[in-house]
């Protein structure tokens, strides 16, 4: 029996680390190559891992909700005969980081997706005293903490030498206020690992605490009385698909030069359309609502308005019109805000056009929204109306020219044909970015919108 490792792939181009949301396997369950044993979420969306190799279940090395660093192993696997890898070791030696093993094949965990295992060279370290005979002997260093009379005296890192840390692992330490010489590394190869850093913050706050308990002992009572922080306060660690929408709304905010402008009109016509849609034998068994021919609209108005559906390249200082409309709709999931697109929209008969919107929304509500659905976005709807909302000034989705906020449509008072009646009434709101698209082109872009959801005839004559 050989032991086998299963490592984090990178599962969506460069992100450093995932989520474990879920294991579907145990120790001692017996998987298939391709069998999916866990699902995991990145900075971008859900995935499910499969496992590429026959076994049993040897050890599951994290627990659900741990954020782990690409490249880590996560679960171990026997198989059966003679495999290319070794079996797992329980303690590294110190000095495995003097000579990188030779390079494997890469491993096809998904799709277009891969990781190898050998990607990463570190330079050498010097081995802890007793390291290097430990490994002559071929047995592995005893533990620090067993033997050592007195482990606070050892410095934990190297004089002179920079920490050995993962990007992920770094920004944790900057912001908790630790300088990473002074923490003592556990990782394979002296690398400083989360847990580490934990560990250094919490030895940093305890010395500080414990003095000021003695004297105030009198006052207990007192302090007993004002409510614990943790039962005022509840703290939300940021990650997975939100860390990432805040950080992507913050450059989006403070990069491109926003400009919102409104506009409010009658779509009675339309929605008596869509009830029409519903009832037509053609479209049976597809979703129609006023969503998709505002959609529909939209693709119109960037036909007659095509230096809309552009983007800036800030490197080369030039506008790069596109000539395909990726066209993304906004989706609130359980995980929080994202954008996946439908390709070519523009290419599409209505009845696609529908079918492709359904399989958007129930892909997204389930979150498996793979990376490749929300890449490449040229223009986006967000609709804000479903909560009841009757506009807002929308953020635009980074790399994106415009983004339509669609408000709530509600029956209002309204002068039609000269006279006050009841009709269906909304209020679209055009975000977009001033380098690329001038008020006038903007004004023209939403107006024409408006035009065709006031007189969706327009759907055929300006098509």
């Amino acid at each position: 029996m050989t032991i086998r490792e299963f490592k984090m792939p990178d599962v969506g181009e460069g992100l450093t680390e995932a989520e474990i949301l879920k294991w579907y396997v145990q120790p001692g369950d017996t998987v298939t190559d391709g069998q999916v044993v866990c699902e995991v979420e990145t900075a971008k969306a859900a995935v499910e891992l499969p496992i590429p190799f026959d076994g049993v279940v040897h050890a599951l090395l994290f627990e659900e909700g741990t954020t782990v660093d690409v490249g880590q192993v996560i679960i171990s696997v026997q198989t059966e005969g003679g495999a290319a890898e070794a079996p797992v070791q329980e303690a590294a030696p110190a000095v495995a980081a003097e000579e990188p093993a030779a390079p494997e094949a890469r491993q096809p965990v998904l799709v277009g997706y891969g990781v190898s295992t050998a990607s990463t060279k570190r330079r050498p370290r010097k081995a802890p005293a007793g390291a290097a005979t430990a490994a002559q002997n071929g047995t592995a260093p005893a533990p620090a903490a067993a033997p050592a009379p007195a482990p606070a005296a050892v410095p934990a890192q190297p004089a002179g030498e920079r920490p050995l840390a993962k990007p992920p692992v770094r920004k944790l330490a900057k912001d908790l206020g630790i300088d990473l010489a002074s923490v003592v590394p556990t990782g394979d190869g002296g690398v400083v690992t989360r847990e580490d850093v934990h560990a250094a913050a919490a030895a940093a706050i305890t010395p500080q605490a414990a003095p000021a308990a003695a004297p105030v002992a009198a006052q207990a009572p007192a302090a007993a009385e004002v409510p614990a922080r943790e039962t005022r306060e509840t703290r939300i660690p940021v990650k997975g698909v939100r860390k990432v929408t805040a950080q992507a709304m913050v450059g989006s905010a403070f990069t491109a030069p926003h400009v919102t402008e409104f506009i409010t009109f009658d779509v009675t016509r339309t929605m008596k359309l869509v009830q029409e849609l519903k009832a037509d034998p053609d479209l049976a068994g597809l979703r129609v609502n006023p969503l998709l021919l505002i959609a529909k609209a939209v693709l119109v108005a960037i036909r007659r308005n095509p230096d809309v559906n552009a983007s800036w390249d800030e490197a080369a200082q030039e506008i790069v019109l596109k000539h395909y409309v990726n066209l993304g709709i906004a989706a609130a999931t359980p995980r929080g805000l994202i954008v996946p697109n439908i390709k070519d929209a523009d290419t599409k008969t209505l009845g696609e056009l529908s079918t492709a919107l359904s399989e958007l929304v129930a892909t997204a509500r389930d979150g498996k929204t793979s990376p490749a659905d929300m890449q490449n976005g040229t223009l986006t709807i967000t609709n804000v109306g479903v909560f009841g909302v009757d506009t807002g000034t929308p953020i635009l989705n980074p790399g994106e020219s415009a983004i339509l906020a669609v408000g709530a449509i509600k029956l209002q008072p309204w002068v039609h044909k000269g006279k006050v009646k009841p009709r269906h009434v909304t209020t679209l709101a055009l975000s977009f970015d001033h380098r690329l698209i001038d008020g006038e082109l903007g004004s023209r872009f939403l107006a024409d919108i408006a035009a065709v959801l006031e007189h969706p005839r327009r759907l055929i004559t300006w098509a």
